[in-house]
């Protein structure tokens, strides 16, 4: 696509100034952005327009795409509409990194189907995106020095007096009730959350409670960018079970794989088991997939082997989760924080090695990464008994400035003695960012650990701190709204 490389430059070079008012040149780069985005929109339509077979690789790949860029230029448009009135530069660098991994998304899902990634304008979508993604980091590191205060507290307590952890449904009122018996108001979760789209309470009305009564509901859900604020409450881990069984061999990309997919802000669950039963012969196959800002997923249990938790995009906070893979099954683009979580290594295929951690961050502007604080890694009771004949690590870098850290955690004697495993050769391993700190464990020993440039082993509680609920996701500004409980400190 033709691309204005002049202006790219024109406004990297513009002087700004980090005030109360966000820069012309950081605002210009959105619209930049969001152009480059409307253009590959076009171009993906023009590629659907082609005859596929229903049962084509490409199309499902093609389909995908649509829905990354219509969501991308969805949220790009927002930051313009108000300017700075609605966000902190810190929030604009966050959301463009989310219009990022829709991007990145997209062209990994060609490239699972051996297509492309230029026919969309690849490489030149990538340069806007960045341009506007460096501006915002800029202005953020200013304001983070002037100590301004940031503004996420606006319109998300949104709730109708609505809390996640102590909602009842015996004594409580929920939106929609989905129970398979015919006693509540539908009877699968689709139809609840098409009924919620069709009422136009979206794009950040008041908190929506859909209760999903015990039972093992087998469908594949979507909650769409512009239902914001749902919350999904159901009887317990085990009790409510969402399951599906998609995968990238029969014809899915690793993205529409999931079972139950999220991209509306603000969406909060609790007490349900996402679940996805391809089995490790049939690799990518996500369970739960989450590119919402501001999610908090509290006592629920993520089960898959292979890509079962994709951390995809913006803020998201886990508290007593139970989380259950093999390869890469936490990955992801987000900045999360796992706390409290139960994280279960399954047994792989013959001649694999597990991979517990796969984290995508392509840039250094970003500030995205997985934290796992306070937690418990160990084998599942079958897998148990044969451990010692995988090998199995704490992550691999999926992307160059891959950053993973693992703090405070119980480490079973199943991990690896060098801790951190290879994507391919001496890939990322100079620019990464993985780092220990007081963990514990037959497991947690860091004396043989990779001799990686990006490896750290943390000294102190300063060096942790900005890896923390409070600094890493500001989690005092939005997770209290919720009633979860959390360490905000190391």
């Amino acid at each position: 696509m033709p691309f204005p490389f002049t202006t790219f430059l024109l406004l990297l070079c513009l002087p700004f100034v980090a005030s109360s008012n966000f820069s012309l040149p950081a605002l210009d780069s959105v619209r930049l952005a969001q152009t480059g985005v409307r253009e590959a929109v076009t171009e993906i339509g023009n590629l659907k327009r082609r005859r596929f077979g229903d049962g084509n690789h490409l199309l499902a790949a093609l389909r995908d795409c649509a829905k990354l860029y219509e969501e991308a230029e969805w949220r790009l448009a927002g930051m313009l509409v108000g300017g700075e009135k609605y966000y902190s530069a810190e929030d604009g660098r966050m959301w463009v990194s989310a219009a990022m991994a829709n991007h990145r998304s997209c062209l990994d899902g060609l490239e699972e189907v051996d297509a492309d990634g230029a026919a969309v304008g690849g490489h030149n979508l990538t340069v806007m995106l960045t341009g506007a993604l460096h501006l915002y980091d800029k202005i953020a590191a200013v304001e983070k020095r002037n100590g301004w205060k940031r503004l996420e507290k606006r319109k998300w307590r949104e709730n109708r007096g609505i809390n996640l952890a102590t909602w009842n449904p015996a004594t409580s009122k929920a939106d929609y009730v989905v129970a398979k018996d015919g006693s509540g108001t539908h009877t699968t979760i689709n139809r609840a959350v098409a009924a919620l789209a069709s009422t136009g309470r979206r794009r950040g009305g008041g908190r929506i409670v859909i209760y999903v009564k015990a039972g093992v509901y087998r469908e594949n859900v979507e909650i769409g960018i512009q239902l914001k604020n749902v919350m999904l409450v159901g009887d317990g881990i085990d009790k409510t079970i969402v399951t599906g069984s998609r995968n990238v061999p029969d014809g899915a990309t690793t993205y529409n794989s999931a079972t139950f997919g999220v991209s509306g802000d603000g969406f909060w669950a609790r007490d349900i088991t996402f679940e996805n039963t391809a089995g490790p012969e049939k690799q990518q196959a996500v369970a739960l997939r989450l590119n919402s800002d501001l999610a908090v997923v509290y006592r629920c249990a993520i089960k898959g082997y292979q890509d079962t938790l994709f951390l995809h995009s913006l803020r998201q906070f886990y508290r007593d989760c139970k989380i259950y893979g093999t390869i890469d099954f936490i990955f992801g683009n987000s900045a999360a924080v796992l706390q409290n979580c139960e994280i279960f290594v399954r047994q792989p295929r013959r001649h694999q090695a597990n991979m517990i951690t796969a984290q995508g961050r392509d840039d250094p502007a970003e500030a995205t990464g997985i934290s796992i604080l306070n937690s418990r890694v160990q084998p599942t009771p079958d897998f148990a008994p044969v451990k010692a004949q995988y090998r199995t690590y704490l992550g691999r870098p999926w992307k160059r400035f891959s950053r993973t850290v693992v703090m405070g955690t119980d480490l079973d004697g199943l991990i690896d003695p060098k801790g951190w495993g290879e994507w391919t050769g001496n890939f990322a391993i100079s620019t990464l960012f993985y780092a220990e700190f007081k963990n514990r464990g037959d497991g947690s020993s860091t004396r043989f650990r990779v001799n990686w440039p990006g490896f750290h082993v943390l000294r102190s509680a300063d060096e942790a701190r900005p890896f923390t609920v409070a600094e890493f996701l500001h989690g005092g500004d939005w997770i209290p709204a919720s009633g979860v409980s959390f360490e905000a400190g190391v």
